[in-house]
């Protein structure tokens, strides 16, 4: 028989398991003793953190590559193919889910492997949660453009967007690069837009706050340097 892919949420920040995953989603990656990852000394800290019952060097660990070729893929998954169950993880959060991991999820399904998604933290859906912005009708953009003038043009795009549909516009960025883009977004997005900062979602220094364009303008900011952070944003008709 072929065994199932199971999708391994993973923590956020440095936080204890118990604060972030269900005792049963961490007693199934406990199981587990070969695993595919985003980054394989992050799936080891992981693996450490949920005190995994095999030494860690007894685990099959494999990294994927950031542009995995077919090839790749079916190599990766081939454990699967000889029975032994795979667990899957993301670098940060819910794997598959802005995620290279996604396309080992589509090629199991292509071969009607069994996919078995886990319970833990998403940091887009707990950023959603939080913001008070439209929860209805959403989008996630990813990364923006790096640099002017393209960044502001895309604000722009997903502001008239936003209030065409009354969708919540969600985005992320490398995390050195936040305070170039809430400054980008502070220049380009009207004064009544409303714009939510998640930074460090689950962690010791967590910061959620939902306020328009001009009330941001007219407090201090947070700092969003090198931690990592959720923007959202939602525009009035």
């Amino acid at each position: 028989m072929s065994g199932s892919l199971w999708l391994l949420p993973v923590a956020l920040g440095e936080t204890p398991w118990q604060q972030y995953l269900p005792a049963a989603t961490r007693d199934a990656a406990c199981r587990l003793t070969h695993f595919v990852a985003e980054n394989a000394k992050s799936a080891r800290a992981e693996l450490k953190r949920i005190a995994h019952p095999t030494p860690l060097r007894e685990l099959a660990i494999e990294q994927l590559p950031k542009s995995p070729s077919v090839a790749d893929i079916e190599r990766l998954l081939a454990p699967l193919h000889s029975g032994h169950d795979l667990g899957l993880m993301s670098e940060a959060g819910c794997p598959a889910v802005a995620d290279p991991g996604a396309l080992l999820v589509r090629r199991a399904h292509e071969l009607d492997l069994v996919v078995r998604p886990l319970v833990g933290p998403s940091s887009l859906l707990l950023a959603l949660m939080a913001s008070g912005l439209d929860g209805q009708r959403f989008a996630f953009h990813g990364y923006l453009p790096a640099r002017e003038p393209e960044r502001s043009r895309r604000i722009v795009e997903l502001e008239k967007e936003s209030a065409r549909e009354r969708q919540t516009q969600l985005f992320i960025e490398t995390p050195y690069r936040n305070p170039a883009l809430l400054d980008a977004l502070l220049l380009t997005c009207r004064p009544e837009t409303r714009l939510c900062l998640a930074r460090d979602l689950t962690s010791g220094t967590e910061s959620i706050r939902t306020r328009s364009v001009a009330q941001w303008k007219s407090t201090q900011l947070p700092n969003l340097d090198k931690h990592p952070t959720v923007f959202l944003l939602l525009a009035d008709r």
